[in-house]
């Protein structure tokens, strides 16, 4: 462990000095992937820094313990040696933690799909108790949240609602959030007050960079048409909304949210771009390793994650039989219980496939 920290050190190190150098410092993209590396690197120095520090404390109390003669003396330096062990061992697995592999979509924004499924008007409703969670959970995190495409119901709820999170920490926290949730509770049309379970699809995806996914444009058929949503009246009546076709995949997406044609386009792109670097992961995924099957779930989409009991207040979250009867509280964006605990799981599986634990 501690060779490669001290290559990471020689790495940080090198990565000051082409940070001061004059004329990287002209060059915008060299100098923002310049930044990003520093800045995911910075913790891990700091911590190593303070563990190797600790080192040499406890290899400094060890020496004159071993030349001191007054019993009061040695007392006290075992006492500190004792302390010093605790805290490296600490900090050591803190190091290991900080070394597992990294999501290559770490750092990144996601786009988020939320679909009903199973449970008619119902599923509906439950996909707009999903995105205002989602919202509110951003809202209290300070990330910023944009709706991109939404097929809404007449009664409140959405077919089909797709929106982005912009942060470096939005994939981390919502990477755990796809597949299929299920919400158990009496609709509001039910008379005779028994429960009904519905279902919702849930797909997060790391929003590509242009530069990932390269799309030839004599591979997309761009219609264009009359917006059907909520849009008002300019929306209604010019063709401002964009269907895109991916010939080769025959992948759809539309976009009829904004009243300029441009901006649909420019939206059903990034979704477009989206789902294309999750397939090329998934394929590449599955070509060099067996990881997806030992992470927190595969990731599918038909797979039953999450869910949330309206009867009892209940939330389950079923890949780490983490339960909470806090479901108002779940719903009004506090996640983070749930968010940190299926981290935990993640960390210790990884620390399993390294052999470390």
């Amino acid at each position: 462990m501690e060779n490669k920290l001290e290559k990471l050190k020689k790495n940080y190190i090198d990565l000051e000095l082409q940070m001061s150098n004059p004329e990287i410092l002209s060059d915008q993209k060299k100098m923002r992937d310049l930044n990003r590396e520093h800045s995911r690197l910075s913790p891990i120095i700091m911590k190593y820094d303070e563990y190797s520090k600790m080192k040499q404390e406890l290899a400094d109390s060890r020496e004159l313990l071993s030349e001191e003669t007054d019993q009061e003396m040695k007392e006290m330096l075992q006492a500190e040696i004792s302390g010093l062990e605790e805290r490296i061992e600490t900090a050591s697995e803190s190091l290991l933690i900080m070394l597992l592999p990294r999501d290559p979509n770490a750092g990144k924004d996601v786009i988020v799909e939320i679909r009903a499924g199973t449970g008619g008007d119902e599923a509906a409703l439950f996909a707009a108790d999903l995105l205002r969670m989602y919202t509110r959970y951003c809202d209290t995190k300070g990330w910023k949240v944009e709706l991109l495409e939404g097929n809404p119901t007449e009664i409140g709820g959405y077919k089909e609602v797709i929106f982005s999170v912009r942060s470096e920490e939005a994939y981390e926290n919502f990477k755990f959030e796809s597949g299929v949730h299920r919400v158990q509770r009496v609709p509001s049309t039910e008379s005779g007050g028994r429960v009904h379970t519905s279902a919702v699809t849930v797909a997060v995806m790391a929003e590509a960079e242009e530069n990932e996914i390269d799309i030839d444009p004599s591979d997309l058929r761009i219609d264009v048409y009359r917006s059907s949503g909520h849009g008002g009246q300019s929306v209604n009546t010019t063709d401002s909304a964009v269907r895109i076709t991916h010939l080769p995949t025959n992948m759809v997406v539309t976009c009829q949210d904004e009243k300029s044609q441009h901006k649909n386009k420019a939206k059903a792109l990034r979704v477009l771009r989206a789902r294309l670097l999750e397939i090329a992961n998934r394929e590449k995924s599955e070509r060099e390793s067996e990881l997806r099957k030992s992470q927190i779930g595969s990731g599918d989409r038909s797979e039953r994650i999450r869910t949330y009991n309206f009867p009892q207040s209940r939330v389950t979250d079923h890949r780490i039989n983490l339960t909470l009867y806090s479901l108002d509280s779940v719903l009004a964006g506090e996640m983070d219980e749930i968010v940190e605990a299926l981290k935990a799981h993640e960390i210790t599986l990884l620390l399993g496939q390294s052999g470390t634990r």
